[in-house]
């Protein structure tokens, strides 16, 4: 059969790539998995209890409405007008339930709202290093990545995203906390980042997958005044929020007229993120907010641990940045990073992704999760990387 030559060109997901190595794993030196972004803990038994709840309901099974079932959404925006609300002020972030769709997932947000925004032709600046499934999605979707590629490797200035914007530029992405580098965005950045696509009348998306483990204060204040809507979008996922990947649930935070286009895209790809999904939300937005703070605050102890182990720079590997779910870690060997990565897992039994799936080219860089892991065996990956 002939395949589109816009598919054969991406790369395949890099999540998963080398399990074929895992068998070879030394027996001595049991895997520590470094490589999914993803909760390694049960959800929040009040969320399990209602999903087995509307399981069994009559109604459990059928589609949600377009956007989302009500009482989920107004249930988010209860918590947004709560998360990004300044410390120092009695102003409530300007962010209301019909600005708000409810997706399969924050992979389907970003899909739906680039499309809704670009058609083939047309461009989407990203940032290097940028989460590799964005750029896959441009590139099928036929729509151009102008890559921006710091100077610092991690965050890039004003005027070099400036320097990217063209006659056919639609959209700027960012990511923060970072996917892959865990970097967080400080809120003049972003804001600074709003103004210029303000000024060059293209749109700001802000993927924010991983903003409930940026620690303490808002992650931003774009929401403060009604204007966003015209530049703003920001795209969330409730996977890691509450461990429930599986159920598929993300959301965009958006004009309603941006969302009024999207819908259509959602309703011929998926109709509607899953109705399961959407109650796990519910049950995690009213009854375990408590249980998210505990489990952030975990994850926070396995970054500082990670963090402490990595300062020596063990066996040559260098912690560039680190934050909510990854440390973005430099190999300082003459080899590709590629081969690296696979004698990481033959010889240490320690399973990371090249930073080759989110660079133009190698940077001799690789994506560690240390989400993923216990404390003791962070404290052994200090031994590993040392044997290597």
């Amino acid at each position: 059969m002939r395949l589109t030559e816009r598919t054969k060109r991406q790369i395949d997901s890099p999540i998963g790539a080398h399990a074929h190595l895992l068998e070879q794993v030394p027996a001595d030196r049991p895997l520590i998995d470094l490589s999914q972004g993803a909760p390694g803990f049960p959800t929040a038994p009040n969320i399990a209890a209602r999903i087995a709840e509307v399981a069994t309901h009559p109604d459990g099974g059928r589609y949600a409405p377009l956007l989302g079932l009500p009482h989920v959404r107004e249930a988010f925006a209860d918590e947004l007008r709560e998360a990004y609300r300044a410390a120092d002020t009695d102003a409530t972030p300007d962010v209301n339930t019909e600005d708000i769709c409810l997706t399969s997932g924050c992979n389907q947000a970003f899909c739906m709202v680039t499309s809704a925004l670009a058609e083939p032709g047309d461009d989407i600046v990203l940032i290097a290093p940028w989460y590799f499934n964005h750029h896959m999605w441009l590139g099928l979707d036929s729509v151009g990545a102008t890559i921006v590629d710091p100077a610092d490797g991690i965050e890039a200035t004003v005027d070099e995203v400036a320097a990217a914007i063209g006659p056919r530029t639609r959209a700027i992405v960012v990511v923060t906390p970072g996917n892959p580098t865990g970097h967080i965005i400080d809120e003049t950045t972003l804001s600074a980042y709003a103004d210029l696509a303000r000024l060059h009348g293209v749109v700001l998306i802000v993927d924010e997958t991983y903003r409930s483990f940026v620690p303490g204060g808002r992650p931003h204040g774009l929401f403060d005044h009604e204007v966003w809507r015209e530049t703003v979008v920001s795209l969330h996922s409730f996977s890691k929020d509450f461990a429930i990947p599986g159920h598929r649930v993300g959301a965009i935070v958006a004009s309603p007229e941006l969302l009024t286009q999207a819908a259509k895209l959602i309703d011929c790809v998926s109709i509607c993120a899953p109705r399961l999904g959407q109650e796990a939300v519910h049950a995690g937005l009213t009854e375990a907010l408590e249980w998210r703070a505990d489990k952030v605050a975990a994850i926070a102890a396995k970054q500082g641990r990670f963090e402490s182990v990595m300062a020596a720079e063990p066996g040559g590997f260098v912690l560039h940045s680190a934050g909510a779910y990854y440390g973005w870690v430099e190999h300082r060997h003459d080899v590709p990073t590629v081969e690296v990565v696979e004698r990481l897992i033959l010889e240490q039994g320690v399973l990371a992704i090249p930073g080759t799936a989110f660079t133009p080219q190698d940077r001799s860089m690789i994506r560690m999760s240390f989400a993923n892991a216990e404390l003791d065996r962070l404290d052994e990956l200090v031994e590993r990387l040392g044997s290597f």
